[in-house]
C-alpha cells in the first residue's frame, strides 16, 4: 500500500523543519548576550531550556497532526 499525501502536507513539513531548526538555535553560545540562561552559559535564548523544550515539543505536535489528519493509505 502507497501513502498519499494530501495538499498542505509539504507546508507542516517545513513548519516541523523550522520549529527543530530554531530550537537548535536556542542553544547556540554567544558571547554577546546580555543574560546567562538557566543551563549556565551565554546562549542564543536566555530562556534556552525551557525555549528549546517548547520548539521540540510544537515540532511534535505538528508532526503527529502532519501523520494523522495530511497522510491516507492507497490501496
Amino acid at each position: 500500500m502507497a501513502k498519499l499525501k494530501r495538499k498542505g502536507y509539504t507546508i507542516l513539513l517545513i513548519l516541523t523543519a523550522a520549529l527543530v531548526l530554531a530550537a537548535i538555535s536556542t542553544v547556540i553560545p554567544q558571547s554577546s548576550a546580555k543574560e546567562t540562561c538557566k543551563l549556565g552559559y551565554k546562549a542564543h535564548c536566555s530562556f534556552t531550556p525551557i525555549s528549546t523544550l517548547l520548539c521540540l515539543a510544537l515540532a511534535g505536535i505538528v508532526c503527529m497532526i502532519r501523520k494523522k489528519f495530511f497522510t491516507q493509505l492507497h490501496k
